[in-house]
């Protein structure tokens, strides 16, 4: 089965049966429900656009063991050719949502073509796990399926002595092993996606201070979300139901978070990656290099956020006839500032790429990783900017009911602007507000802040990869001039 369009996709989110509630009730249809309908008809989008014949050969590959074409985030990347035209697919579909999804599904596509390429990794000591890797890998690119992944599991306590208890009860653990598989139950957050993806990737980037060499609690697997036991639960939607005029991007890009509670679920042993080895499942992400694709991955959407807000503020004040001020220069230098670091950091990580352990051309680690640490600070300081150069602008937001009421000659005459008619002024005003002061935008904030874990660990993560020494080095090799020549 070739690349999927949008209309394949929601027919495969139909043909699914899943359990997915919603405020008390259970939700019958995600592709017609108020809340959950425009995340899944963004996604459809995507599809659509891959498939364009335009797009066709900027977004899709040869399948090298079939007669279609593959989505280009599927691809094992054997050169920087492969990292670049995979890069131009990803900003692709990144503009497309305005970087407002940030687990569109190009991310866990890169992340399972990164395993499938290393997946002997996962064949060590259990064999019949890598070539359920590669099973599943053919299984979900053939397939052109959505996945969602759960990362993290619940805890009751926060104490520094417990900040990595796995509890059972609430951690998502292996009850029981069957000839047909393992039966897991627990709770794992935080699905983004889940309501409207087709299956599910489980799995930990690490269990850090679990340190038994065998645990029920070292899981890598994948299923369907129809599951029989699996259920998604959501968070209140930020889709109103509003026109896109009123809320361009939560009536667009609701892609919706989710705890994930599993009740005796059935995990056939071939959707099994990783059971039970707590070493192999804390290295998976840099042995097998993953984080640098879902790094390389990340850095297109934060790049196409930088765009939409870097646009808006421009657009913002020349609206208001405020660029000329020197405020107003300094906020936009300021956010020219990230959009090139972006741009740069992830160029770099394709120019100084190099093939892994297992042949897979990978993003080089330190600037792909350096995209993470920069954008959970620049993000909040990119909306507050927005927010400053708005001022009391943000809050003039007639709806677009507005403009079709007895109030409308006043409106078109008051709110218009040297640069601007009323009508133009309000629509780019929803839009700013939108992104940083609506309940879709404080979202979008909070989860840029932790995308990739807190800061403390983020920062503790990218000083274990850079290389020190060499800067040391040169540092002392200076002061050991004062000794040659005193």
């Amino acid at each position: 089965m070739p690349a999927r369009t949008g209309a394949e996709y929601l027919n495969g989110l139909r043909s699914q049966e899943r359990e997915i509630w919603m405020g008390g009730e259970r939700v019958t249809d995600v592709t017609t429900h108020p809340g959950l309908s425009g995340g899944a008809h963004a996604i459809a989008s995507l599809y659509d656009l891959q498939c364009r014949t335009d797009m066709l050969e900027s977004m899709t590959f040869a399948d090298p063991g079939g007669d279609g074409r593959l989505g280009l985030s599927f691809i094992v990347p054997q050169s920087q050719s492969d990292l670049e035209k995979r890069r131009v697919m990803m900003l692709n579909w990144a503009r497309t949502t305005c970087g407002m999804m940030g687990r569109s599904p190009d991310f866990m596509n890169v992340t399972f073509a990164a395993w499938a390429g290393a997946a002997d990794y996962f064949g060590e000591g259990r064999p019949e796990f890598g070539e359920n890797m590669r099973r599943y890998y053919d299984h979900i690119s053939r397939n052109d399926l959505v996945l969602t992944h759960s990362l993290i599991n619940l805890q009751r306590s926060r104490r520094v002595d417990g900040m990595f208890n796995l509890q059972e009860g609430t951690a998502l653990q292996v009850v029981k092993e069957t000839s047909a598989g393992l039966i897991v139950r627990g709770a794992r957050v935080l699905a983004t996606l889940g309501p409207i993806a087709d299956e599910i990737a489980v799995y930990s980037p690490r269990l850090a201070q679990h340190t038994d060499q065998h645990s029920p609690f070292a899981l890598n697997f994948a299923i369907p979300c129809g599951a029989p036991g699996l259920r998604f639960l959501c968070r209140d939607t930020f889709d109103y139901g509003r026109s896109h005029f009123d809320h361009p991007l939560g009536s667009r890009f609701e892609e919706m978070d989710s705890i994930v509670f599993f009740d005796d679920v059935l995990v056939p042993w071939e959707r099994v990656f990783v059971y039970g080895d707590v070493g192999r499942l804390n290295n998976t992400a840099t042995v097998t290099m993953s984080s640098a694709h879902t790094s390389h991955q990340g850095a297109a959407k934060n790049l196409a956020k930088c765009e939409l807000v870097l646009g808006t503020a421009l657009l913002m004040t020349e609206t208001l006839g405020t660029s000329h001020l020197p405020h107003s220069e300094e906020r936009i230098g300021e956010l020219i500032m990230y959009t090139e670091l972006m741009r740069a950091c992830m160029r770099a990580a394709e120019a100084d790429a190099k093939p892994n352990q297992f042949g897979v051309m990978c993003p080089a680690s330190l600037p792909a990783e350096t995209t993470r640490n920069l954008f959970m600070t620049a993000y909040p300081k990119m909306v507050e900017i927005l927010q400053l150069l708005g001022s009391s602008s943000m809050m003039i937001l007639p709806q677009k009911a507005d403009f079709a009421s007895p109030l409308a000659g006043h409106i078109e005459s008051y709110l218009a602007t040297d640069t601007s008619t009323a009508h133009d002024r309000v629509r780019l005003f929803h839009l700013a507000w939108d992104i940083a002061c609506s309940s879709f935008g404080n979202r979008q904030v909070l989860y840029e802040r932790f995308f990739a874990s807190d800061p403390l660990t983020r920062a503790r993560a990218l000083a274990a990869i850079y290389p020190k020494k060499e800067v040391t080095d040169r540092v002392l090799a200076f002061l050991a001039l004062d000794s040659a020549h005193p």
